[in-house]
C-alpha cells in the first residue's frame, strides 16, 4: 500500500516541497468551492513515495475523511486492468493481436458496418475486415458506448438497455452477444472511438482463461501485487470505507449520486473489463508502480520489460494522434498530440498537447474524476482519486499536470 512505501523528503528525489504545496492548495481550493467532496493523490519518484495528500470526506453528511484505503469506484480505469491482464495470456502465447476476435466469441463474425439512415432504420453492408484483439485494445474496433450520444449507432447502443449502466441481469457473453449485433461504426482499424471493447476483450480473458475476470484479475494481479482491496465487489466488512458517489451540477457544485450508483446492489451478473472495479489509492499506486517498474514490483513480475514497453507505444496506424484519427464526441478523449497504447493513452508531443508533461507518459482516467498516469522520462507516478461523475464536470487533469510537473527541479 501507499502508506507501505517508504517516503522520504521530496528533495531527495528533485522534487521541490512548497511547490508541491500548490497542488495541495489547488486541490483544497477545489473542494472549498464544493466541486468534489474530498481527494487523495500521491506522488512516487525513484520508487519512492515522494508526496501524498488528502482532504474533505468519502461521506459529506457523515464527515468521514477521505483517505488512502478509501473504497473508490474506478470505472474506466480498470481499463488498463484488463490490458495487462490480456498481456499476460498474450505472454503465455494464448492468442496473437491479429487474432479476430470472432475465434473467441462467435457472434463477432460477420459483423456490419453503418453506412447511411437512422438509429430505426440503419442502412448497414459488410465489414471489409474482422474484428482483431488489436483493435479492442486501441478502441479501432468500430464499437461504441450509448452515452455518447453522437452516431446513430450510439443510439441503438441505449435502445438496447446500454448507456451509463448495463441492463439489470445481463451476463457479459449475453452482453457481447447484443453488441455483435448492432453494426460498426466504421470498418475495424480504421478510426479510433471510445468504446465497449474493453468489456469484449475481458469476455475473450474469460474464455481463453476459464476464469471470471475478477478471478483472474485476483489471481494474476491483484493477488501478486498486494492490491487487498480491489475488485468487482465490496465485501460487507469493507462497506464503511466506500466513498459515496456524487453527481456534479450544472453550475459547478454537485448532489448525492445514490440514484445511479450501483455498486452495493448485489453481487454483478457480469464483469465488467471496461469498467466496475473498486480500489483504493493505495492499491493502484501499486498498479502504477509495477507498470514504471516495466512490469515488476517488489521482485513479482507481472509482465514483461517489453511487453510493457509495447503497450506504452503509439499504436494508431501512421503515428497519428486522437485529434486526426478520433471519432469520439468528447474533447477530452481527441486532444492532439495524444495517440493510443494497448489499453492505456500515451503522450507524442506535450508542446502539441499543450500541458506540462513528458513525451512517453502513459495513463488513464475515471467517470468519477479518479486519474493516474506514469512517466517514465521523469520516473514518477501520479494517482489522484475523488468520486464526482462525470468526469468532463471537472476538467483539471491538465492542471494536476502542471502542478506536478512544475515542482520538479532536477
Amino acid at each position: 500500500m501507499v502508506a507501505q512505501l517508504a517516503q522520504v523528503d521530496p528533495g531527495g528525489v528533485g522534487l521541490d516541497g512548497a511547490r508541491l504545496d500548490r497542488l495541495d492548495s489547488f486541490l483544497q481550493k477545489t473542494m472549498s468551492a464544493g466541486r468534489i467532496p474530498g481527494w487523495f493523490a500521491s506522488i512516487t519518484r525513484h520508487g519512492r513515495l515522494a508526496h501524498v495528500s488528502g482532504g474533505g470526506f468519502r461521506d459529506v453528511d457523515a464527515k468521514l475523511p477521505f483517505e488512502a484505503d478509501t473504497l473508490c469506484r474506478i470505472y474506466s480505469m480498470t481499463k488498463p486492468i484488463t490490458a495487462v491482464a490480456a498481456m499476460i495470456l498474450y505472454e503465455q502465447g494464448a492468442f496473437g493481436l491479429s487474432d479476430p476476435v470472432h475465434r473467441f466469441i462467435p457472434a463477432f463474425k460477420d459483423m456490419r458496418v453503418f453506412v447511411g439512415g437512422s438509429d430505426t432504420e440503419p442502412v448497414t453492408e459488410p465489414a471489409t475486415g474482422p474484428i482483431r484483439i488489436w483493435h479492442l485494445l486501441t478502441h479501432t474496433a468500430g464499437l461504441t458506448y450509448g452515452f455518447q450520444r453522437v452516431h446513430p449507432v450510439d443510439a441503438m447502443y441505449r435502445q438496447a438497455g446500454f448507456e451509463f449502466e448495463t441492463p439489470v441481469g445481463v451476463t457479459l457473453p449475453e452482453a457481447c452477444d447484443i453488441w455483435a449485433g448492432l453494426p460498426l461504426l466504421f470498418p475495424p482499424g480504421t478510426a479510433w472511438n471510445y468504446s465497449v471493447a474493453m468489456d469484449v476483450l475481458g469476455r475473450i480473458i474469460e474464455v481463453v482463461s476459464g476464469r471470471r475476470l475478477g478471478e483472474f484479475f485476483t489471481e494474476q494481479i491483484f493477488d501478486p501485487l498486494g492490491m487487498t482491496d480491489s475488485g468487482f465487489v465490496v465485501p460487507d466488512g469493507k462497506a464503511d470505507r466506500l466513498a459515496r458517489l456524487y453527481l456534479a451540477t450544472p453550475t459547478g457544485g454537485m448532489t448525492d449520486g445514490a440514484a445511479i450508483d450501483e455498486t452495493q446492489r448485489g453481487v454483478p451478473a457480469a464483469h465488467y473489463g471496461g469498467g466496475g472495479l473498486i480500489s483504493t489509492a493505495a492499491d493502484y499506486q501499486r498498479f502504477a508502480l509495477m507498470l514504471l517498474g516495466r512490469g515488476c514490483l517488489d521482485s513479482v513480475r507481472i509482465l514483461g520489460p517489453r511487453t510493457v514497453d509495447f503497450m506504452a507505444r503509439n499504436h494508431l496506424p501512421g503515428g497519428a494522434d486522437l485529434q486526426k484519427f478520433g471519432r469520439s464526441g468528447s474533447p477530452e478523449l481527441t486532444l492532439p498530440g495524444i495517440g493510443q497504447g494497448l489499453g492505456m493513452t500515451v503522450v507524442l508531443d506535450p508542446v502539441r498537447v499543450g500541458v506540462l508533461t513528458s513525451p512517453g507518459e502513459f495513463g488513464w482516467g475515471g467517470a468519477a474524476s479518479t486519474t493516474f498516469w506514469v512517466d517514465p522520462a521523469m520516473d514518477l507516478t501520479f494517482l489522484f482519486m475523488t468520486q464526482l461523475v462525470p468526469a468532463f464536470a471537472l476538467p483539471i487533469r491538465g492542471t494536476l499536470h502542471q502542478l506536478v510537473h512544475q515542482a520538479i527541479i532536477d
